[in-house]
């Protein structure tokens, strides 16, 4: 009897699976099935699953109306790029958060620090307000420098890695639209608007706290005296992080590194918003076919095929790195 509840419960599991598998991968299998109907099978009510005309019209459309190309290269490079760079800001900040030694706080020196931090942030904003240079308001600028050295200092002061770990999450419940027109106008102003490493930049620090986050979690789970060894044994700082740490920490920085490429790649507000042309991804390529005449169904369900594509295949051929990431230290 025991025997057939545990094979029972096992099919009834597996069924339960696969039924929300099915829900959850429903849109996009719709999203395919409608990229080969016709405009009216697309807008046919109740909606026809099989007995529709099946054409290849709405992606030769596509391709013929559009540059895919660029912007798919556009995406690749931003996708990829970014969080590359973001890895390697990320491994070195990850390590000293999980393996460097905890630092009692000197209140006398912490109170210096600030002061000298507090002089450093007048001199400037009295250097850009003597240039008067209205790109550059210290009024404004003096007090995003403030915010920005804080936690850095606080950190460093006193190896609080909890609260700056928070600090970093923190920067992940506003809303983008919340700081879209300073950072608009900081982007105009600079000339990064319609760039890839303007976009890039942006994505970067976008999904920095993420994967710090992620790798810190990673690191912790490697034991300590093999770094200590490693020390022992001579090796310096750089080649403990890369020869040893790094190999180590492989899965988990591969399932970071795939879900940041995620992320940056169905990142639609801020490219829509920085770019126009030149440096626009594939989510400005689906937007684009939303005209003000109306939505032509089929075709923005053959350019949102061809633009979650590459990432679903990436996905697909990844799956085992990313469970094996995901689960990185689940099992002692």
């Amino acid at each position: 009897m025991a025997v057939r509840q545990s094979i029972g419960r096992r099919i009834g599991v597996n069924v339960l699976a696969w039924a929300i598998g099915f829900i959850i991968f429903f849109p996009i299998l719709w999203t395919i099935l409608t990229s080969f109907k016709t405009e009216l099978d697309a807008f046919a009510f109740p909606p026809k699953f099989f007995s529709v005309h099946w054409t290849l019209e709405n992606y030769k459309g596509v391709l013929d109306g559009s540059n895919y190309p660029l912007f798919a290269y556009n995406s690749i490079v931003l996708s990829i790029g970014a969080n590359v760079v973001g890895l390697l800001i990320a491994i070195p900040a990850a390590w000293s958060m999980a393996f460097a030694p905890t630092v009692v706080p000197d209140r006398a020196l912490t109170r210096k620090l600030y002061a000298a931090m507090l002089g450093a942030i007048v001199l400037a904003a009295a250097i850009l307000y003597l240039i008067g240079d209205a790109r550059y308001d210290w009024r404004i600028y003096g007090p995003i420098v403030a915010i920005a050295c804080i936690p850095i200092v606080y950190w460093v002061m006193t190896r609080r890695t909890p609260d700056v770990l928070m600090w970093m999450l923190s920067t992940k419940m506003m809303p983008g639209v919340g700081v879209l027109v300073p950072i608009f106008l900081w982007f105009r102003d600079l000339n990064l608007l319609d760039t890839r490493f303007g976009v890039g930049l942006m994505l970067m620090l976008m999904n920095l706290p993420i994967i710090i986050w992620m790798l810190y979690t990673y690191f912790k789970e490697i034991p300590v005296g093999i770094l200590e060894a490693a020390r022992m044994d001579g090796a310096s700082l750089m080649n403990e992080i890369v020869h040893v740490l790094t190999p180590m920490a492989t899965p988990g920085i591969a399932s970071t590194m795939l879900l940041a490429v995620i992320l940056s790649w169905n990142e639609a507000f801020w490219t829509l918003n920085l770019t126009t042309h030149n440096a626009a991804p594939l989510t400005a390529f689906i937007a684009s076919y939303s005209a003000p005449e109306g939505l032509f169904w089929a075709k923005l369900s053959a350019a949102s095929t061809l633009a979650i594509a590459p990432i679903l295949v990436l996905g697909w051929l990844s799956q085992k790195q990313l469970v094996r990431g995901l689960t990185f230290g689940a099992v002692k």
